[in-house]
């Protein structure tokens, strides 16, 4: 059974860290990705609804691929599947800070259990951001409406001294003049990469389930659904269960594998998860951070366990999946650490094959873009 993490800076954590971030560059899948392919904007401002997007049904029992609308997802689940969701808010986690004469980016990432935060710097290149790696400890941000950020130690913390280059993540103190979600909906905006050409309001950027803010970038495997079609599916016989996943900053330019997040799976999730699995149906996740926090809780009998804390999991071939049986998710840039949780699902061929389907098809990668289920 999951056991919450109470001493979250351990030695031998961080150490299995250091060593998946050394192996899994290797690891995933390696492809070019044309920039065309790259969706910089909103289905809306294509034209199409958000259950408009393209949807590549890939399944590991049968060799074809199926290309469809993702309002059709409905044709390719059965009664009595379980759809898992992840209903953590997108908050505006992107700052503009500044430190003398020196313009920043400031992107909130995770706030700690001591109230602190995980952040990171990005200096401004064009149009977007890169990461800015001369932070020091004692560094002072201003932010705007006179708040300030104050850079406590490199992150991940070890046991010994860590130079600031060595990590592109700090812990840090945030001084703000109003609670945090007021003043992030009056300064802060969504987090942007440099695909996403332009700002889009932060409606842009959640989820129509989301029920409680805190996630630093959207989970946006969800994003296509509608209140019309989630009513169709209930209609049909799928079910809907949440949880909750606050993700963390990506890092699209070093591939980390995710660091630890706060999750939250209730009880009768874990009760449906059981009950569908039992029952020979399927368990779906919607996003990888949904497959993060139910094999946290998932024991190795397949038992899925209520549970609440702080995960470190990371989800490779090696380690496998014990809980889900399908999952729904983007398209993942190439090496990016959660093509390895998606050969953990369906083995490396399938996912060759699936990818190679995407690229020929001009598939659309990104949050903004079309989506992949994966089905036994």
């Amino acid at each position: 059974m999951y056991e919450p993490q109470t001493e979250p800076f351990k030695a031998q954590r961080i150490a299995t860290h250091q060593r998946l971030a050394e192996r899994l560059p290797q690891a995933p899948l390696d492809f070019h990705l044309p920039p065309e392919l790259e969706a910089s904007e909103p289905p809306e401002a294509r034209g199409i609804g958000r259950d408009g997007v393209r949807l590549l049904v890939s399944q590991e029992s049968r060799p074809q691929i199926t290309h469809a609308q993702f309002r059709e997802i409905g044709a390719f689940l059965a009664e009595g599947d379980t759809l898992v969701v992840n209903t953590s808010g997108t908050l505006n986690a992107a700052l503009s800070a500044h430190a003398g004469p020196l313009t920043l980016e400031l992107h909130l990432s995770t706030q700690r259990p001591d109230g602190r935060w995980v952040v990171e710097l990005r200096a401004p290149e064009g149009h977007t951001t890169r990461p800015y790696r001369d932070g020091y400890v004692g560094m002072k941000l201003a932010l705007p409406g006179h708040g300030s950020a104050t850079l406590d130690a490199p992150y991940p913390t070890t046991p010994e001294p860590m130079s600031a280059a060595a990590s592109r993540l700090w812990l840090a103190t945030l001084d703000l003049p109003d609670p945090l979600y007021r003043y992030l909906e009056r300064f802060g905006a969504p987090i942007r990469y440099s695909y996403v050409t332009q700002d889009w309001p932060s409606e842009y950027y959640q989820t129509v389930y989301a029920t409680e803010p805190g996630s630093a970038e959207m989970p946006s495997a969800g994003r296509a659904f509608t209140p019309e079609l989630i009513t169709r599916l209930v209609a049909s016989g799928v079910r809907i269960a949440p949880l909750l996943l606050h993700t963390g900053v990506a890092s699209l330019e070093d591939h980390e594998p995710p660091y630890e997040e706060y999750f939250r799976v209730p009880a009768a999730t874990a009760r449906l998860v059981n009950e569908t699995r039992a029952a020979g149906q399927r368990v779906v996740a919607v996003g990888t951070t949904v497959v993060r926090a139910l094999e946290t809780v998932g024991d190795a009998a397949g038992m899925t366990h209520a549970g609440e804390g702080w995960t470190d999991l990371v989800i490779t071939p090696e380690r496998g999946v014990r809980v889900v049986d399908g999952l729904l998710t983007g398209l993942h840039e190439p090496r990016a650490s959660h093509l390895a949780m998606l050969e953990a699902i369906c083995g490396h061929r399938h996912l060759e094959r699936a990818y190679a389907a995407a690229l020929r098809g001009r598939y659309l990668w990104h949050e903004f873009g079309d989506l992949h289920l994966i089905l036994p």
